[in-house]
């Protein structure tokens, strides 16, 4: 593993990628000691103004689909894109592009965004229970638990979920940083980093895993399960968004319909196997009842409080390994929006 000087010039490296067009490389330091400032804090909007639109992310068409299976109503604003991106980076880049709105990621994006001097806030809460993430072994390997991950080499992306739940993982099996190698990569890599044996460990998501043992299982390659999660499922935006008054009303009007559909789908996963994972991800039914076995049950609290914990805990964690500065991670909730997705769901889907 890296020594701290080494760390911090992968963190420079990730960093001025992912902020290369506005150049905040060099100054996410100061930038960050700014982020927050100047965010709206006006009740919002009761209605939502005629012509207004928002451009939201949809990972692989997830959002459509799920409206369109539920027969939820029509919004009340233009969709004026449907923009395919999930990864953090991907998003933050958008973001600062101005070419998306409103985003659905995990709790590390946020976090990296504050680093690099990029103003946006948290506006939705959906909580995770079960693991959402497993690891992947290269073919041949020979490693078999989290402990046996001493002195390789373990894909890492630092804006991304995957990245805090490795890092979780490591710190539950008492191995510190020095310990491994951590080879920076964003998660649309992985795939090839293990196939080429670039990495001896990559997180892949459950939907992920079915795939990739088919084609290399018999090759050698296994998955180690563990207990770590990655707590948060979140909707995002830039505060320019939500200080512009009609764009924030088309937000919290948005977010009802994102926690229902999220709950559509836990409560149908045949309908949903069949019509996203074998109708678009080209998976067996078989594959596809087994990622659906393992989902999350939806779960929207009226509260944020756990969930800004579990966030300070992560930023702590990062700050820890020198891939952050310390900072106080409540500046990240625009706490306007707190509760509106609770009070969308049923009951059971709220704690």
């Amino acid at each position: 593993m890296p020594s701290t000087y080494d760390r911090r010039l992968f963190l420079a490296s990730l960093l001025g990628a992912a902020a290369g067009v506005a150049g905040l490389s060099g100054c996410a330091e100061s930038s960050a000691a700014t982020a927050g400032k100047g965010a709206s804090t006006a009740p919002l909007a009761a209605k939502v103004p005629a012509g207004t639109s928002l451009k939201i992310a949809s990972y692989q068409n997830v959002q459509q689909l799920q409206f369109k299976l539920a027969k939820l109503p029509e919004l009340p604003f233009t969709v004026s894109s449907w923009v395919n991106i999930g990864a953090g980076p991907d998003v933050i880049n958008a973001f600062r592009a101005k070419s998306l709105d409103l985003a659905n990621n995990a709790g590390i994006p946020p976090i990296q965004a504050h680093y690099q001097g990029y103003d946006a806030k948290i506006v939705a809460i959906n909580i995770t229970r079960k693991p959402n993430y497993l690891f992947a072994t290269k073919p041949g390997s020979d490693i078999h638990t989290v402990e046996d991950f001493k002195g390789k080499r373990l894909a890492f992306s630092q804006g991304q979920a995957q990245g805090v739940v490795l890092l979780r993982a490591l710190k539950k099996a008492g191995l510190k940083y020095d310990d491994v190698t951590l080879v920076p990569l964003t998660s649309n890599q992985f795939l090839t980093a293990l196939q080429s044996g670039q990495v001896d460990i990559a997180p892949l998501a459950n939907s992920q895993a079915p795939a990739y043992l088919q084609q290399y299982g018999a090759k050698g390659a296994r998955t180690v399960t563990t207990d770590v999660v990655d707590l948060l499922n979140l909707l995002w935006a830039p505060v320019s968004v939500l200080n512009d008054r009609a764009k924030a009303a088309a937000v919290a009007a948005y977010i009802p319909q994102w926690a229902q559909g999220a709950v559509w789908q836990y409560e149908n996963p045949d309908i949903w196997n069949e019509e996203f994972y074998v109708g678009t991800q080209n998976l067996t039914l078989a594959q596809a009842k087994a990622i659906s076995d393992l989902a999350n049950k939806p779960l929207f609290p009226p509260s944020w409080d756990e969930a800004i914990a579990w966030e300070q805990e992560t930023a702590d964690l990062l700050a820890d390994g020198g891939f952050v500065k310390e900072f106080d991670v409540s500046s990240l909730f625009d706490h306007r929006f707190e509760g509106i997705a609770a009070k969308s769901v049923p009951a059971e889907y709220r704690s």
